[in-house]
């Protein structure tokens, strides 16, 4: 049923979490939208983990690419692990 390894949901939580990271890096990569991504947050997540974390992100300008202010043409910042052509690199 599910469509990603324990390795590939653990990255989608971390970009979730990332402040900079915008949910649009996160469909490009694993495509998949907003509300997928609330369903896995919400079943991988301790229940309130899950309520800081939707807490954090609503409203969020750094979390949609269209409310940025400037655009941005990365995906990762420097502090992000290591990632080339979308595909989890080795940690």
């Amino acid at each position: 049923m599910n469509k990603f390894s324990l390795r590939e949901i653990d990255r989608i939580i971390e970009m979730a979490w990332e402040d900079r990271t915008p949910f649009e890096a996160i469909f490009n990569q694993f495509n998949i939208n907003e509300k997928e991504l609330i369903s896995i947050m919400r079943n991988n997540l301790k229940r309130n983990s899950f309520k800081l974390w939707r807490e954090r992100v609503s409203g969020r300008k750094t979390k949609h690419s269209i409310l940025r202010e400037n655009s941005v043409d990365r995906f990762k910042c420097n502090l992000q692990r290591g990632i080339s052509n979308n595909k989890i690199s080795k940690r």
